[in-house]
């Protein structure tokens, strides 16, 4: 496990919550949140732990309340936001949450208060806002795998980084001991953080949260 911290860096987590889903369930784990805050809490001044996911808010119960939940009284920082509805040219139905924007804000008003930026993503788009930040002065450290087939990093964002983290180096220190708890993803079939297609009554659906 190659992770490069000092101990009086400021670091904060930012973390892509259905990309690092994605990411641990190609790697065949799930992930203890409070085991993977301890990880980093013990290495570094850690400032803060974002956590970014959609919701699907229309729903009587969404697997993803129960994580949020327990994630919001645990020592996260939460942001959320309702997915968008729409119908597309062919008539279905597509629910869709994109992150990518309030994780970016984020970052940068954050970014002059910080020493290392540790981003849970593999992202193409946010290769930029490394950048970015980099030129402000800041570390950046991206954690997500290329030992996945297709791999889950872009490779423009692992370049742009100035530590690249192989999930997997991480899974010993971060992945839940098993039985079912609050702080671990819904299961494969949930919609929140699934790109598959469901049905309702209203017939097929596809839910994109990204």
């Amino acid at each position: 496990m190659v992770m490069n911290f000092y101990p009086e860096e400021r670091v904060a987590l930012f973390i892509d919550g259905s990309n690092l889903y994605a990411a641990a369930r190609a790697l065949n784990f799930d992930i203890d949140y409070k085991r993977l805050l301890a990880v980093f809490s013990g290495k570094c001044r850690l400032v803060r732990a974002f956590y970014y996911t959609a919701m699907v808010e229309d729903q009587e119960y969404s697997p993803i309340r129960p994580l949020v939940d327990w994630l919001d009284y645990n020592g996260y920082t939460m942001v959320t936001k309702p997915t968008k509805e729409f119908t597309d040219s062919a008539g279905r139905r597509k629910i869709k949450g994109n992150m990518d924007i309030e994780l970016a804000i984020d970052v940068m008003e954050m970014a002059d208060k910080l020493d290392h930026i540790v981003l849970f993503s593999g992202d193409g788009d946010f290769r930029r806002l490394v950048d970015a930040v980099q030129r402000k002065g800041c570390r950046v450290s991206v954690v997500s795998t290329v030992r996945s087939q297709p791999p889950m990093v872009a490779d423009e964002l692992r370049r742009q980084a100035d530590i690249f983290v192989e999930l997997q180096s991480l899974q010993t220190a971060i992945q839940r001991a098993g039985g079912p708890s609050n702080n671990v993803m819904p299961d494969d079939d949930d919609d929140d953080y699934d790109d598959d297609d469901y049905d309702d009554d209203e017939g097929e659906a596809e839910v994109e949260v990204v």
